[in-house]
C-alpha cells in the first residue's frame, strides 16, 4: 500500500512499507531533465548532479560518500529528459543520517569556483567517452534525427562549449528556479514508516517555499519521409538504431505498446531476437523497446551487427516490422509476452531500490502512482487485436530514423537508402 503526503509547501512524500526486508531506498527526484534547458546552458541539469556531490553547507564531499558507504549503503544520481534524482540504498537503521545527507545536498550545494571548473573537465571527458563508444553514440545520433533542432535532440551532457562557458551564476540560478518543494518529491521503499519519512522531510524542508515548474518546448513530430544520418568509424562491428514516434506517458495504448516492443525485441523469445540472430545469425545483440515522455515517446530498435551483413540485417528486421503489421500475433504469443512483463514487474518490484524508482517516477512524471493490481488490470484489458492496431500506428515506414556508427562503405549507403526509400 502507497501512503502520500503533500506538505503546506508543494512537496510530495511517497513511501512504501515492505517490513520483511533490511534495506531502505531513499530517493530525492526533481521535476527537471534536459529539456527544460535553453542551448546556452544545455547540460546545466547533468552539470548540476554532478556538483552537489562536491560538498553541502553540513557535509564535505568527503563526509557524503562516507556517510552513506561507511555504514554498507549505496549512493548514486542520474538525469534524464525531465527528471533528476538523488538515491541512497542504505541498511534501515540508518535512514535518519542518509535523509539528512541527500537533503543536504540537494538543498544547499555549495557550488564553488573551483568545483565548477574542476567538474567542468569531468563532464567534457564523460561526452568524450560517450563518442569513443558507438553504441551509445548511435543514440545520440538518433536522437538528433527523430527531434531535429529541438531539446529532445542534443545529448543531455551538453556539448564542449556550453559546459566549458559554464558558469557558478549559472549553476545557481538553475538550482534555484528548480530545486524548489513544489517541484520535488520524496520516494522510500523498504522498512520504514510513512510517518518517519514524512517527520524528517518537515523538519529538514521547514521555510522553505517554492512551487515553480519549468517550462518545456513542445514535441512535434511532422516527419514526411524516412531519415538517416550515418558516421563512419573503423570499427568491427556496425552500431545501428532504427526510431519511430511512440506514445506519450498518458496515452490509452502505452501498455499496448509495451507489449509489442516485448514480441518484436524484447527478451531472448522475441521476433527479432530469434529471426536476426539465432536464425540468420546476422547480429550479436539486438532489442526493442519504447520510451514515454509528458507529451511524446519513441520506439527504438538497436543492434550491433556483422559488418558485411547489414544490408540483410535491416532487410529482415524492416521484412518483421512489416510482418507484424499485416498479420499481427498470435494467441500464445501475445500471453507469453504479457506474462514475461508482469512477471519481470512483479520480480523487480520485490527490490526496495526498484520499487523506489517506480513511485518516485510515477508521481514526479504523471502525478499518480498505480499499484502493480492496477497495472495487472490494465494489461488484462489488451487484446491480440491491439497489436496490429498499434503496430499500423506506430511502425509507419515514413516516420523511421536510422543511426549508424561503423565502416560503412558508399555502397552500404547507397543500398540502405534505396531499401527505406522503397
Amino acid at each position: 500500500m502507497y501512503k502520500e503526503s503533500t506538505l503546506p509547501n508543494g512537496l510530495r512524500i511517497i513511501t512504501h512499507e515492505i517490513q520483511q526486508r533490511d534495506s531502505i531506498s531513499l530517493g530525492f527526484w526533481v521535476g527537471v531533465g534536459g529539456r527544460y534547458e535553453e542551448d546556452r546552458i544545455k547540460g546545466a541539469a547533468h552539470f548540476l548532479e554532478h556538483i552537489v556531490f562536491k560538498g553541502s553547507k553540513k557535509y564535505s564531499c568527503e563526509q557524503i560518500k562516507e556517510k552513506i558507504e561507511g555504514v554498507g549503503g549505496a549512493l548514486n544520481a542520474f538525469t534524464s529528459e525531465e527528471q533528476t534524482c538523488f538515491y541512497a540504498k542504505i541498511p534501515a537503521k540508518h535512514l535518519t543520517q542518509t535523509f539528512d545527507v541527500l537533503a543536504d545536498m540537494i538543498l544547499y550545494p555549495k557550488i564553488t569556483p573551483s568545483d565548477t571548473t574542476k567538474e567542468k573537465t569531468v563532464i567534457i571527458e564523460e561526452i568524450k567517452m560517450y563518442h569513443d563508444l558507438p553504441q551509445y553514440y548511435v543514440l545520440e545520433l538518433l536522437d538528433e534525427l527523430m527531434w531535429p533542432g529541438h531539446p529532445l535532440g542534443r545529448g543531455l551532457a551538453g556539448t564542449h562549449q556550453s559546459v566549458g562557458n559554464m558558469t557558478v551564476k549559472d549553476l545557481k540560478k538553475f538550482h534555484r528556479d528548480n530545486y524548489v518543494p513544489g517541484n520535488i518529491v520524496v520516494a522510500a521503499s523498504g522498512r520504514l514508516s510513512h510517518q518517519a519519512v514524512l517527520n524528517l522531510t518537515k523538519k529538514k524542508f521547514k521555510g522553505f517555499e517554492g512551487d515553480h515548474r519549468g517550462s518545456f518546448i513542445p514535441a512535434e513530430h511532422l516527419q514526411a519521409k524516412p531519415r538517416m544520418r550515418f558516421f563512419k568509424k573503423d570499427i568491427e562491428q556496425m552500431h545501428v538504431a532504427l526510431g519511430m514516434p511512440g506514445l506519450d506517458e498518458k496515452h490509452k495504448d502505452k501498455y499496448a505498446l509495451s507489449l509489442l516492443t516485448t514480441i518484436l525485441g524484447g527478451n531472448m523469445s522475441s521476433r527479432l531476437f530469434v529471426e536476426v540472430r539465432e536464425k540468420k545469425g546476422l547480429a550479436y545483440s539486438i532489442g526493442c523497446s519504447a520510451k514515454s515522455l509528458h507529451d511524446t515517446g519513441a520506439v527504438l530498435i538497436r543492434a550491433g551487427v556483422d559488418n558485411k551483413k547489414i544490408i540483410q540485417a535491416m532487410q529482415l528486421i524492416l521484412k518483421e516490422l512489416a510482418k507484424i503489421k499485416k498479420n499481427g500475433v498470435g494467441q500464445r504469443e501475445f500471453e507469453r509476452a504479457r506474462d514475461y512483463l508482469l512477471g519481470q514487474l512483479l520480480l523487480g518490484l520485490e527490490d526496495t531500490m526498484e520499487h523506489m524508482l517506480w513511485i518516485g517516477d510515477s508521481l514526479i512524471s504523471r502525478d499518480k502512482v498505480k499499484t502493480l493490481k492496477h497495472v495487472v488490470k490494465e494489461f488484462k484489458k489488451i487484446k491480440k487485436e491491439d497489436m496490429k492496431r498499434v503496430a499500423k500506428d506506430i511502425l509507419d515506414p515514413k516516420q523511421f530514423n536510422l543511426a549508424l556508427v561503423g565502416p560503412i562503405t558508399n555502397q552500404q549507403e547507397k543500398e540502405l537508402q534505396s531499401l527505406f526509400d522503397n
